[in-house]
């Protein structure tokens, strides 16, 4: 557990959240122990989130940030080095927006890095005293002043820079590093260039295609993935947490940019989703369901009828549904319409084993995924049912309760804190039967542990959610202030606590891959303090209070053992321990 309050909570017998007891005592956050209840309720909940605002590795950014950390990086470069705003970009451009990078190259090997980007510090052609020059696409004459060069000297007339440029422009954001338009030339067409040839139109095109290189060039920025949002993500791959949480209130993986996902990892949410859309269950289907045509091969289902069959035309075969044989050799003395004795005495020599193993196989994986998938989309569409939810909370039932109530509306967001813990809880429910699916079958100790941890968690965010949407009615159903609305308060603030603590604890201890159960089925740590693997066993016989696994084994410990079972609570001490660690009895 994250602290000792939580800790104390979570093992106090008159709050065991996953009892089954839905008026849970709540004795920790009692009102008549502390009259600043309410109080602690609300401090609590704002130190929690606000450490969870600390603990963030990643900034959301608007395009008002993403210019103004462009122009930054920008500015920052070109002081640095004494170059030209454009030279910048193009350093920037080429090194993917990377300041330390362009800085290393640059003072390593400043000649090289020119060269590279196109750069020129001398142009390659010389510019001629005469009144004309003849463009080098065109071929025709013109005027000094309407011959355009980029750094390397190369003259070209202005109508054939605008329809070069253009074109570049259309095409996309390659325009971005455009070189001169003599093949063998490396020299790059800067900004200026650019808006001094370029309409409105594709100006305004260009400086969109820099905008979002920005993002989309930078390794530690990405856009959000969700339809229409155009919020860009500056990410600090810190502890090893991917997930990301936009301001348009949709979750992603940064390494994967999926919907988040924990605690299933990216390899295993892509396996899932390719086979949610993949043929392959369709195939399982039709070789759990159907049998072909002894003819023409086509599968055929039936759904009813006896046992004589015919197949669709052109083939138009007779045949027997169970032997598959001919329906001409079939009749009263193979047991009519709805027997085949042929069928039986064949199948009793063996004749079918191998066919009807491959449909009692695909039949059963076809069933297995069929449980999965429809509870990893239950909890999606309950996800999404929450979201509404709390959306019509904050935009109708809020100021409703505040007026009924007589309370600020900064007073009830202990609604809201439940409500968001709901939509976050189905998200990790949903995705933990993904890692069901992909669970190692002969792995039973994990298994059931793992099938028991998700149970507690299904448990737990019933209540909550019960809470959060039954219980409520009553509150924002009254014709004033009720004496109860403090209890309910406490409640909910409580319910949302312990299910943060539980399902937090759960997703560490998927995410190590319930590392501290072994093949037998006991845990291999030395502390049951979380969810994380710490049972002795997997099965129901344990007991989880707020985020804790207890055990049930043995209290008994011999001489060889490193490890002691307390009699009380069977929290597993080490051997040198005299008192137990969590309930503080002597051994």
């Amino acid at each position: 557990m994250d602290s000792e309050d939580d800790l104390h909570y979570s093992t106090d017998d008159d709050c065991d959240f996953y009892s089954g007891d839905m008026d849970m005592g709540m004795a920790y956050y009692s009102d008549e122990d502390d009259p600043e209840a309410e109080d602690f309720v609300d401090d609590d909940t704002d130190d929690y989130f606000e450490s969870r605002r600390r603990e963030q590795n990643f900034t959301i950014l608007n395009e008002f940030d993403i210019r103004q950390r462009q122009e930054d990086d920008i500015t920052r470069i070109s002081s640095v080095l004494s170059i030209s705003r454009v030279a910048s970009i193009v350093l920037l451009r080429h090194f993917n927006w990377s300041v330390t990078k362009v800085h290393d190259e640059w003072f390593a090997d400043e000649t090289r890095v020119r060269k590279l980007v196109g750069l020129l510090e001398e142009p390659v052609v010389h510019a001629s005293n005469a009144r004309e020059h003849t463009c080098g696409i065109c071929f025709e004459s013109h005027p000094v002043s309407r011959i355009k060069s980029a750094a390397c000297g190369h003259p070209f007339c202005a109508s054939c820079w605008e329809g070069y440029i253009s074109t570049s422009i259309n095409d996309g954001p390659g325009c971005l590093m455009l070189r001169c338009p003599v093949p063998s030339c490396g020299a790059v067409v800067g900004q200026d260039m650019v808006n001094s040839l370029a309409s409105n139109e594709d100006r305004e095109k260009y400086a969109r295609y820099l905008l979002r290189s920005y993002v989309e060039d930078n390794k530690k920025t990405k856009w959000c993935p969700a339809p229409g949002c155009e919020h860009a993500v500056l990410f600090d791959a810190g502890n090893g947490n991917y997930d990301v949480s936009c301001f348009c209130s949709y979750g992603f993986c940064w390494n994967c940019t999926e919907e988040a996902h924990r605690p299933v990892d990216c390899a295993t949410v892509e396996k899932w989703i390719l086979k949610n859309s993949a043929e392959s269950e369709n195939m399982n289907w039709i070789l759990a369901n159907s049998k072909p045509c002894p003819k023409c091969k086509r599968p055929i289902e039936k759904n009813q009828g006896c046992m004589h069959m015919t197949c669709t035309p052109p083939c138009k075969f007779e045949f027997c549904w169970l032997c598959l044989g001919a329906w001409s050799d079939h009749g009263e003395r193979t047991g009519g319409f709805y027997a085949c004795n042929r069928y039986e005495v064949a199948k009793q020599d063996g004749a079918y084993d191998e066919a009807e193993k491959r449909r009692e196989m695909a039949r059963n994986s076809l069933e297995r995924y069929t449980h999965y998938y429809e509870r990893w989309a239950s909890n999606q569409t309950s996800r999404q049912k929450a979201l509404a939810d709390l959306n019509q909370m904050q935009n109708v039932h809020i100021e409703k309760l505040s007026d009924i109530h007589c309370t600020p509306e900064s007073q009830l967001k202990f609604i809201t804190e439940a409500w968001l813990q709901i939509i976050e809880c189905r998200r990790v429910l949903k995705w933990t039967y993904a890692y069901g699916y992909y669970l190692p079958e002969q792995e039973h100790a994990k298994r059931q542990f793992f099938e028991y941890l998700q149970g507690e968690a299904e448990s737990g965010l019933e209540r909550l959610h019960q809470c959060a949407e039954k219980e409520l009615l009553q509150f924002l159903n009254a014709e004033g202030p009720s004496k109860e609305f403090n209890d309910f308060r406490t409640k909910l603030a409580g319910l949302t606590s312990v299910t943060r603590n539980y399902f937090e604890n759960l997703v560490r201890a998927l995410e190590n891959g319930l590392s501290d159960v072994n093949s037998h089925g006991v845990s291999s740590g030395t502390s049951s303090k979380s969810t994380a693997g710490s049972s002795s066993k997997a099965g129901r016989s344990g007991r989880a209070k707020g985020g804790i696994i207890r055990t049930s084994g043995s209290t008994r410990s011999d001489d060889n053992a490193t490890h002691w079972s307390c009699e009380h609570c069977t929290y597993v001490n080490a051997r040198s321990a005299t008192i137990c660690e969590m309930c503080h009895q002597r051994h």
